[in-house]
This record gives structure tokens, C-alpha cells and sequence, in this order.
């Protein structure tokens, strides 16, 4: 049989009716402690000999269906599912690295993940080094004798920086450097890292992979070696495991994830080509622009540019002014719902950064990002077309 569009995918993906009864919808199993047939079995199952539950922080039959979903998705081997999006990328590095090693970053990425490198950095003696992720080469000029993972972002949040991804992971290999990208921003619709020889993926699943703003959660996928280490042991001593009624309702956003992402590109897509034509602006990222400075390698790399854009409106007032006059997008932080989301960075995610950290990183003091809902684009442009008139 051909392989299945991603459309498809998305609605069965998981799905296994012989083990729930026929059930078309996977149920969510409220248990944390699950009974043995005898000790022997109890023995077996706790030390990984044969399938089957023991305790929920370890799995769950509902958790499990979720990431055999996102190994789908992915074209994964493995995956494992938590409870936030920084727990699974907590545990995808704490279950790589120990003091003394070192890590490559981009230098503008996820503003909550650069405070974790740097807690790694500060409290573990875990070394990082900051670089350009838009250039390949400069993961190659940062290794050390003790690099351990590359770190990856694409797009990176909030200035939709693409990174190489076939490059880095050529790179790594040659010096057995674990790779690792945040594929929250593109999701597997539009890219999937894995295939490009990216040894892992985390997701934040509160964000498109859920898609209704309703949940908190986090999933990584890739090489079963790496997944079920981190299973096994980092997830275990550190917990973050994710509810089963969170990992059903993931289940459901993901069947609708080819439709809301394929509304996402578009809606994106006609709202930053405004944006770049709007005197007020005086800088547009979005990788679908041919003027951004990586759309070369977005359109090999991705089959969709996303639903996520930042521009600059020049000033924090402005940028106030912005996000406090529109109408039908919401003013909030997190991004990926079908609403479409606005933010002032400089004052909200990136607010626990010091100027300096978030300079260094491109967030301006105007920088607004902007996470692309599912209206009715001709509504979204004149409510920002109204917003911007008012700076």
C-alpha cells in the first residue's frame, strides 16, 4: 500500500481497536496502579522482561497510544510523553549529559530553554556554547572533545530562524554527537527532523499538537535507544509523566492537526506579506517571505512555513499600543491554539531575560510575535490594520 498522506495519518494515527474493544476513540484509563496475575508476571513486567503497566508514572495505555500516534507522525522508533514541554526537554538532556560536558545552542531560541542552559551551566558544571544555528558551520567550529548534544530550534522562538537540519546532523555524526530539535513551531506537518537524520524531536504538545489551548503537555520522539533510556531512568527518578485524561486529549487535537495546520500556513502566510508592506513595520520574520534570510532553506526543509510570525513595530510603546488595541486576536503568551495569539516579547516571555540576554538573542524592545489562529485572514489583517493605525 503507498504511504499514507499525513491527513490520514493524523486521524488513525495510534489506533489500535483489538485493544480497546473496538473502541474508535482510544479511553482514557484513570489508573495509577495496574494488578499482576501472579508475582512472576508482577516481577517480569517491573523489570521490563514483558509488556504491560505497573505503576502511572510509567506508563499508561493511554499515554501509550499517544506516542505510538507521534512515532507516526514523527517516523520515529520510540517516544515518550510528559507533563509540560520543558519536562521533555529536561529530561531529553538530563538523560544525556552530566558536569563537565558540553552543549551547542543556538543563540536565540526559546527564552524559558535558555534559562534552563543556564541553570545547567551555573548549578552542573554543564558547559554551553552559544551559537549561530543558521550557519551549519558554526556547530562544527563549537565542538569540543566533550560535546554531547547539539541543541536545535527551527523556526526558532520568537525570530523564525531555520537551521540546516541535514547539515547539523551530518556534522554530529562525525564527531557521535547526539542531535536535538524543538519541532514545537513547525510540527511534524511541515517538518519532521527525523528524517533528516535528527536523532530526537521534544515537542511542546500544549501547543499545535493539542491545539486548543486546554492543556499543558510535552512528547519526545526519535531513536528507541535514547527514548527508552530517558523512560527508564530520567523520567522515573525526575517524574513530569503526563496525565492519561491530557494524553486523550491530545489524542483528539491530533486528529484535526493536518486541518488546523494547513488553515495555520495560509492564515500565516497573507498576514505577513501585509505586515511586510505596512509602513509602520520596520521588520518582518516569517520564513515564507522570500526576503528572510533562511527561505531558501525553509523551502527544501519544509512543506509548510507555519503559522507563527515576529515583526518589529520600532518601541516598547508601540508595542503596547499594538497588542492593547486589538480586537479579535488575544493579547496571552502561549501560542499553537486556533485563536490567533499576540504578544509583546520584550514584556512577557522574554521579561526574565535581561535586556542584554534578549538583545543578544534579536528580541527587540518593538518585537511583537504573533501565533496565526484559524480565523478568517481578511479579519486578522484589518484588526492589526486598526491596531497599527493607533501607533
Amino acid at each position: 500500500m503507498a504511504e499514507k498522506s499525513f491527513y490520514t495519518l493524523a486521524v488513525h494515527a495510534g489506533e489500535d481497536l483489538s485493544q480497546n474493544h473496538g473502541s474508535v476513540s482510544v479511553p482514557i484509563y484513570n489508573a495509577s496502579v495496574y494488578a499482576f496475575a501472579d508475582a512472576d508476571e508482577g516481577a517480569a513486567i517491573h523489570n521490563h522482561l514483558k509488556e504491560g503497566y505497573f505503576y502511572g508514572k510509567l506508563g499508561n495505555p493511554t499515554q501509550n497510544a499517544l506516542e505510538k500516534a507521534m512515532c507516526e507522525l514523527e517516523n520515529g522508533e520510540s517516544a515518550l510523553s510528559f507533563a509540560s514541554g520543558m519536562a521533555a526537554i529536561s529530561t531529553a538532556v538530563l538523560s544525556l549529559v552530566k558536569s563537565g560536558d558540553h552543549i551547542v545552542v543556538p543563540n536565540s531560541m526559546y527564552s524559558t530553554t535558555t534559562l534552563f542552559f543556564e541553570e545547567l551551566n551555573e548549578k552542573f558544571g554543564v558547559e554551553i556554547s552559544y551559537v549561530d544555528a543558521t550557519a551549519a558551520e558554526s556547530y562544527a567550529a563549537a565542538v569540543r572533545s566533550n560535546t554531547k548534544v547539539f541543541w536545535l530550534e527551527s523556526p526558532s522562538n520568537p525570530l523564525l530562524k531555520i537551521t540546516d537540519f541535514s547539515a547539523v546532523s551530518e556534522i554530529a555524526r562525525k564527531s557521535n554527537i547526539v542531535t536535538i530539535a524543538d519541532n514545537t513551531f513547525a510540527t511534524p506537518f511541515n517538518t519532521r527532523p527525523l528524517n533528516a537524520g535528527i536523532d530526537l524531536v521534544v515537542h511542546s504538545a500544549t501547543k499545535y499538537l493539542g491545539g486548543h489551548s486546554d492543556l499543558t503537555a510535552g512528547l519526545m520522539v526519535g531513536k528507541k535507544e535514547i527514548v527508552e533510556n530517558a523512560r527508564l531512568k530520567t523520567t522515573k527518578l525526575y517524574g513530569g509523566n503526563i496525565a492519561p485524561q491530557v494524553a486523550w486529549l491530545i489524542l483528539r487535537g491530533i486528529k484535526t492537526l493536518g486541518l488546523r495546520m494547513e488553515r495555520h500556513n495560509q492564515n500565516a502566510y497573507a498576514v505577513a506579506h501585509m505586515l511586510a508592506a505596512h509602513p509602520k513595520i520596520e521588520a518582518v520574520y516569517y520564513p515564507g517571505l522570500e526576503a528572510h534570510q533562511n527561505h531558501e532553506t525553509a523551502k527544501l526543509q519544509m512543506k509548510g512555513f507555519g503559522g507563527m510570525i515576529a515583526f518589529d513595530v520600532g518601541s516598547a510603546g508601540a508595542g503596547k499600543t499594538l497588542v492593547n488595541n486589538v480586537k479579535v486576536c488575544t493579547l496571552a503568551t502561549s501560542l499553537g491554539g486556533v485563536e490567533t495569539i499576540i504578544q509583546h516579547s520584550a514584556s512577557m516571555t522574554h521579561a526574565a531575560l535581561s535586556r542584554e540576554q534578549r538583545l543578544q538573542a534579536g528580541v527587540t524592545d518593538g518585537l511583537i510575535r504573533l501565533s496565526v489562529g484559524v480565523e478568517d485572514s481578511d479579519d486578522l489583517i484589518a484588526d492589526l490594520r486598526d491596531a497599527l493605525d493607533l501607533i
